[in-house]
């Protein structure tokens, strides 16, 4: 009999290590039963995922890709948090935005947030949302000492800030018990307006709040321009390095320390559904600013304070049901990273203004991740983790490289009137939409399994927003403007346009192209007809006639299509077809006009389909 050891830990101990190039040849031989004859490095190579600024995951990450020790949270380089106890004591500040520019209705907003599960309040003030005139009626009935409040007001930064301190000393607040943020933030203004913005404010503001209100900081390093502009993750926290260090030149410049230009500064930055960059990104921005603080010469007065907001960009507004679930992976994301504040966007957000339901749902999705979850209950949960810590030190490494970029061109203020900022970023978005079009990077619910059946939701418009500066970019932009011109057909028509699969043979033959080919072309607004019966070229064609269709498409195997494709291909050209796709890579196929293939640009198919259709643009 077997007597097994009683450590409880050993289970394994007899059996021998394996090496990183073991792992390495059955890797190989998984590579090459998929065709792929590839040895050592390049098999993992070829499993590898390429990310934007020049980085890559691996699929494999061990010891030997450790990186230095990172330290302890609450001490520099702060990568594993700003504050000693991390969010373990009472989770991540919930904060909720508020944009609606009715006093009366933001304020019941705001007292139904409050009431469950809500923690701060971030108020997005001027022209086109809350006004000033309106703060105190959006406040009545909150406790001020207790709620903390952050504005946004753009320009009226100055005018929001000092209607907000009246408010909080007819209160009868303490002044060390308010808190928040008071918003100033003239270089994210800019980059939104194209506007230059005075630091007159900003300064004041600083030594107000220094000075008498403990609790406040006065200015707010934005990131959000940058990355709803299309940049990466390390062009947005090189940009909001570039943007933090001019802030602390100004108000050192005014007379504050170093240690007290820091404290008036909070973090702004995007969270995405891609969970571990997002981590990443979190983690690499405290290390960049306590790197700053370093060469500032306090390296402790460098404890970065993070907001983190679900990403607009990647919102749909097709089936936006779906942002849900990028919301919750992003949210789950910020507080994973270490973010002190965390706002879930609606899920509507991109459709207008929210409604009752998508505020809960967004305020709940923290508080089930808090309370249910327990997400917050481990500082750093992610810390220690091979790819993570490399992740971290890669992104951090690109992120200062594009700093140190910025810096050159004059600083942040230089690079955005220059057009240096925009053009960089423009740059990467641009390779982006390729992968969005080719559908590299899938959308779900728009470029992969979209519904068209689904009924639109509606909401009431929301303020524009302030323009003339940077753009703002969406990841559905593409397929959006496809779609429109699908839902405008079927309103002048009363029909989609639409496409014809003729599905060749058994259905194990043709149903994944068939699936992928009614997602592709479904992705632009064009219906799928299928053909489940069609077996030869004369019933193919005298389906395709009482579809409807003026395209089809052929979908099986590559074995059928050398037997069939030619003759089915020219009876649908007999019968009336415009043009016939061919599921599958381009080979040599008769009368065959394009091919749909996993990688090919949908967006350019889908475009030249609807012109030849007839839809207008």
């Amino acid at each position: 009999m077997t007597v097994l050891p009683d450590d409880g830990l050993s289970l394994a101990a007899e059996f021998p290590d394996a090496t990183h190039e073991q792992w390495q040849r059955l890797v190989e031989g998984v590579l090459r039963k998929s065709g792929k004859d590839v040895s050592g490095a390049a098999a993992e190579e070829a499993l590898s995922t390429a990310l934007e600024d020049g980085l890559s995951t691996r699929p494999l990450y061990t010891a030997r890709d450790a990186v230095a020790d990172v330290g302890h949270p609450g001490f520099a380089p702060f990568v594993r948090g700003g504050r000693a106890a991390g969010g373990a004591a009472t989770g991540w500040d919930v904060r909720q935005r508020h944009a609606t520019g009715d006093p009366a209705r933001t304020n019941e907003s705001i007292l139904a947030d409050l009431e469950n599960g809500v923690t701060s309040l971030w108020l997005t003030l001027g022209p086109d949302a809350l006004p000033v005139s309106g703060l105190e009626r959006a406040l009545d009935g909150v406790y001020l000492d207790l709620a903390p409040i952050v504005l946004d007001a753009g320009a009226d930064v100055e005018p929001a800030a000092r209607e907000l301190l009246s408010l909080v000393e007819a209160a009868g607040v303490a002044k060390d018990a308010a808190h928040g943020n008071l918003g100033a933030d003239p270089l994210a203004y800019e980059a939104r307006t194209g506007t230059e913005l005075g630091t007159d404010a900003a300064v004041d503001l600083a030594r107000l709040c220094g000075r008498e209100y403990g609790g406040l900081r006065a200015l707010t390093v934005d990131a959000l321009p940058y990355h709803e502009a299309g940049g990466s993750a390390a062009q947005e926290l090189g940009a909001s390095l570039a943007t933090g260090v001019a802030y602390l030149r100004l108000l050192t410049g005014a007379g504050l320390t170093l240690q007290e230009a820091c404290a008036q500064l909070e973090f702004r930055y995007a969270a995405t559904a891609d969970q571990f960059l997002t981590i990443a990104k979190l983690r690499a921005a405290r290390r960049l600013w306590a790197r700053v603080a370093e060469a500032s010469g306090d390296v402790d007065a460098g404890a970065q304070r993070q907001h983190a907001v679900t990403s607009p960009v990647m919102m749909a507004r097709r089936d936006p049901w779906v942002n849900m679930l990028r919301t919750t992976v992003a949210c789950l994301s910020a507080g994973a990273g270490g973010a002190d504040a965390v706002t879930v966007l609606p899920f509507d957000h991109s459709l207008g203004l929210p409604d009752a339901f998508a505020r809960r749902i967004a305020r709940n999705t923290s508080t089930i991740l808090l309370e249910e979850s327990h997400l917050a209950r481990v500082i750093d949960p992610a810390g220690g983790s091979y790819y993570v810590e490399r992740l971290t030190a890669e992104l951090a490494h690109a992120a200062w490289d594009f700093f140190q970029e910025i810096e050159r061109a004059g600083g942040q203020a230089a690079a955005l009137r220059s057009g240096m900022l925009g053009d960089r970023l423009a740059a990467t978005w641009a390779e982006r939409g390729k992968k969005l079009a080719k559908r590299r990077e899938p959308i779900t619910g728009v470029s992969e399994f979209p519904n068209l059946a689904e009924k639109p939701v509606a909401r009431e418009s929301a303020p524009a927003g302030p323009t003339g500066g940077l753009p703002r970019v969406r990841r559905d932009e593409a397929y959006e403007a496809l779609r429109a011109r699908s839902d405008a057909h079927l309103v002048e028509t009363g029909a989609r346009p639409k496409v014809f699969l003729a599905a060749l043979g058994p259905a194990a033959a043709h149903t994944a192209r068939a699936t992928f080919a009614s997602n592709l072309f479904q992705a632009g607004g064009v219906e799928a007809v299928h053909d489940p019966v069609s077996v030869d070229a004369a019933s193919a064609a005298d389906a395709f006639r009482a579809s409807g269709a003026r395209v089809a498409c052929l979908c099986s195997s590559d074995a059928l299509y050398e037997q069939e494709a030619a003759a089915v291909a020219a009876a649908l050209k007999s019968a009336g077809a415009e043009r016939v796709f061919l599921a599958g890579r381009p080979g040599e196929f008769g009368d065959v006009d394009a091919y749909v293939f996993a990688g090919c640009d949908a967006v350019a198919v889908l475009t030249s389909t609807l012109d030849l259709m007839g839809v207008a643009p």
